[in-house]
């Protein structure tokens, strides 16, 4: 019984995953609970002691020595660094925090000069909010520093700089003190990652050589992502593009690790991701083969071999991301499989069957490309286990010094965004207004706690309206709780030293939880916040009770915001992303042809790439269409429909280059049809900008129908000239441009067929989205 192609959603996901994934569905009660529940990532523990032991300490210190809201200052700074959060490896965590670091002592020395002013704090605080939002490695570190010491009593700015200081560089110091020891673990985890997902790769591939019909159990509907992992027939495409974003993250991991050093020099992690990277490529090539072997199966078994060495090479792979992933401490493995040679024995035994004229020799010739592909994979995978069994070095270098101090580059991008009114812009502008208005109603009103209102609305607000409301549930159930709890404590806790020991475990459940959902970290984070701000002052219900009002006053100012200010802008950017699209994958084509006629050795890696950002692009775009108040299902079902068929676009393409690099040999008229398709591409592109289109331009040509035709008539003869060059006595054994004219072509025969029709999938559905942004 063979496997059968899953029926896909037309963004490409199982009906499962879909309503998860478009983030649109569900009314309001489903939203709510959604949002309480989810869980983005993992507990981090060691975090939330960092910073809870830095907070504490000189909490615990003012308290002793009398000095309490110097202790509050310095705890303050300390939880202000904190919330930045960096992640990566400890060389550019500690560039982060250094940056935080110098953004809170700044800050709050900014802020002590605004003390008790009421008006001008809405000039200066909200244009620092705004730029925060406009440069990542800035956040929300500045406004908030700016916000917290401006609310504070006046005292002397240099001293609370300096005191804030001391409090972030106690938590960096806390948070990087594993430096020494841990240093790769970072890129160990990466590395080990970027394996474990290629032999997931594999694993499908191996699922799709032979097995039941998933049809039954797709039309089951599993929440359970455990569950649904072992009733799921894998999806090769998804596998595939999780290896590809897996390498993609290994390979950002490694460069932050590059320090000083020259791209002329690999380390033995650089060529481990490089030869991971091939183990993937050959791996879509495998993919292809089996599915053109599987239309002209041979008589002979050879599905059980071929599915038992692919897994075997699978689990060979998970051996060496385990290895890496200890340090080497765990075993690689033999570096030979005996399934692979199983394999060779079996496609050995239906060459020979072919020879005699038992077999059809295009079989042969696919079973023959599948034993090389795999036999290249386990050549790869013996060499990256190699690579690991030496062992992961890096060693220190000077820091890398930019590479030039001129700021035109920059201010360029900044009016071209403008100009261009792109999404961020748009953001930016959002969040600049919202604490522009929240600031100055609470300078009218002289609220006291006003700045509750601006924290709310600035840290709430999103790109998309979905993730807008999200966080507003979450920031209001959260802070409304806190809120509560921490009136409890302030009015009832006997002295300065309990509170701190409070302080001690609200930031380690914080903190550690915040990675998990955004409530956990409101629920506990609001009180650790107030307790900081008040740590020398009262507190009662009051209190608690005005600020969960300002905190609802700005929910409604963010959901106002993202309500009634201008659109986001995703879908206008879509003609521009889909022509890039477009034009990154006529590149990619044309390349591919050029691979054939022998211009080039293989396909340039940074046209690969270019071509995946770009269908990478309109995913995200999709992505966040899917999460406006009111989504247009049809054209996030053809940005889907377009963003997977590149992607398989893109593996036809790395077979058929993959297939084509041995020889060159008489390939028919593939070049010729790689031409017309890149031709394709490119028409498509300028077809997106016209806003009439002739309907005729849109149909394919009728000459590259008919050059499809002679691909095939290509391979019946080669067949026919291979039988007779057989029967004229030429050794059976002997590879003659002939025989391998006619390997090399019937295994990329039916891939060629398969990017034609990816390709008018890619174009039609870019098309169909372009005008369903006009309608």
């Amino acid at each position: 019984m063979r496997l059968r192609r899953r029926d896909r959603s037309p963004a490409g996901a199982p009906a499962d995953d879909r309503d998860d994934a478009d983030g649109a569905g569900g009314g309001l009660p489903a939203r709510l609970r959604g949002a309480y529940v989810q869980a983005h990532g993992r507990a981090a523990p060691l975090y939330g002691a960092a910073a809870a032991v830095a907070m504490t300490v000189p909490l615990l210190f003012g308290a002793v020595t009398g000095h309490g809201v110097q202790g509050s200052m310095v705890a303050l700074g300390a939880y202000l660094v904190a919330l930045r959060a960096p992640e990566g490896p400890y060389g550019a965590r500690a560039r982060n925090l250094a940056i935080g670091v110098l953004v809170v002592a700044i800050g709050s020395a900014v802020g002590g000069l605004l003390a008790e002013r009421a008006w001008l704090p809405v000039a200066v605080v909200p244009p620092l909010i705004a730029l925060g939002a406009a440069v990542p490695r800035i956040g929300p570190t500045a406004g908030l520093a700016v916000l917290l010491s401006a609310v504070r009593p006046p005292s002397d700015v240099l001293v609370t700089g300096l005191l804030e200081l001391l409090g972030g560089m106690l938590v960096a110091g806390l948070l990087l003190a594993p430096w020494p020891a841990r240093r790769l673990r970072p890129l160990r985890g990466a590395l080990s990652e970027a394996a474990d997902a290629v032999a997931e790769a594999l694993d499908a591939v191996a699922q799709d050589v032979e097995g039941g019909d998933g049809g039954p159990l797709d039309a089951v509907h599993v929440t359970n992502p455990d569950l649904r992992a072992i009733t799921r027939i894998p999806d090769w495409e998804a596998k595939r593009r999780a290896a590809s974003e897996a390498l993609t993250a290994a390979r950002a991991t490694y460069a932050l690790y590059r320090s000083g050093r020259g791209r002329r020099d690999p380390t033995r992690a650089e060529r481990l991701i490089e030869a991971l990277a091939r183990v993937l490529h050959e791996t879509v090539t495998l993919q292809a083969v089996l599915e053109a072997a599987k239309n002209y199966p041979p008589d002979r078994e050879w599905r059980e071999e071929t599915q038992t060495a692919i897994w075997a090479l699978a689990a060979r792979l998970r051996l060496i991301s385990g290895s890496i992933a200890s340090g080497g401490q765990m075993p690689l493995g033999r570096e030979e499989s005996a399934a692979v040679r199983r394999m060779g024995r079996a496609a050995e035994h239906i060459r020979r069957a072919g020879l005699a004229g038992d077999e059809d020799l295009v079989a042969v010739a696919l079973i023959g490309q599948v034993r090389r592909s795999i036999d290249r994979i386990a050549g790869e995978v013996a060499h990256t286990r190699r690579l690991t069994a030496g062992g992961l070095r890096i060693g220190l270098a000077p820091p890398r010094l930019p590479e030039t101090l001129d700021p035109r580059p920059a201010l360029e991008r900044v009016r071209g965004a403008v100009r261009a009114r792109t999404p961020r812009f748009r953001q930016v502008s959002r969040v600049f207004v919202v604490a522009l208005v929240s600031m100055a109603l609470a300078a009218a009103l002289d609220l006291r706690y006003g700045h509750w209102m601006t924290i709310t609305a600035m840290l709430s607000l999103r790109a998309t309206y979905g993730e807008t409301v999200e966080r507003l549930v979450q920031r209001f159930g959260g802070t409304a709780a806190g809120s509560v709890i921490a009136a409890v404590i302030l009015t009832l806790a006997p002295g300065q030293r309990t509170i701190a020991l409070i302080v001690f475990c609200f930031a380690v459940a914080g903190f550690s939880m915040r990675s998990v959902n955004q409530t956990y970290w409101f629920l506990f984070g609001t009180p650790l916040a107030m307790m900081l701000l008040d740590f020398s002052t009262p507190s009662d219900w009051v209190i608690a009770g005005q600020r969960i009002v300002l905190t609802l006053a700005g929910t409604v100012l963010a959901y106002l915001a993202v309500r009634l200010l201008w659109p986001a802008g995703h879908a206008e950017r879509l003609p521009v992303l889909l022509g890039r699209l477009l034009d990154r994958h006529a590149e990619l084509v044309r390349a591919t042809a050029d691979v054939l006629a022998g211009e080039r050795v293989r396909l340039p890696h940074d046209t690969i790439v270019a071509a995946e950002r770009s269908a990478e692009a309109v995913a995200e775009a999709r992505t966040r269409l899917g999460q406006e108040r009111v989504p247009d299902a049809a054209l996030i079902a053809e940005l889907g429909s377009a963003v997977d068929a590149a992607h398989r676009t893109r593996d036809h393409l790395i077979t058929i280059a993959k297939l084509s690099r041995e020889q060159s040999v008489d390939t028919g008229p593939i070049p010729e049809i790689l031409d017309r398709l890149a031709d394709r591409f490119e028409e498509a592109a300028e077809l997106l900008e016209d806003e009439e289109r002739d309907p005729a331009a849109e149909a394919l040509p009728e000459e590259l129908r008919e050059e499809l035709d002679d691909l095939d008539s290509h391979l019946s003869t080669l067949t026919r000239r291979r039988r007779a060059e057989i029967k004229s006595g030429i050794g059976r054994d002997e590879f003659t441009p002939l025989r391998h004219a006619l390997l090399q072509v019937s295994g990329t025969r039916h891939t060629v067929h398969l990017l034609s029709e990816d390709t008018e999938t890619v174009i039609e559905s870019s098309l169909k989205a372009a005008e369903s942004r006009r309608a």
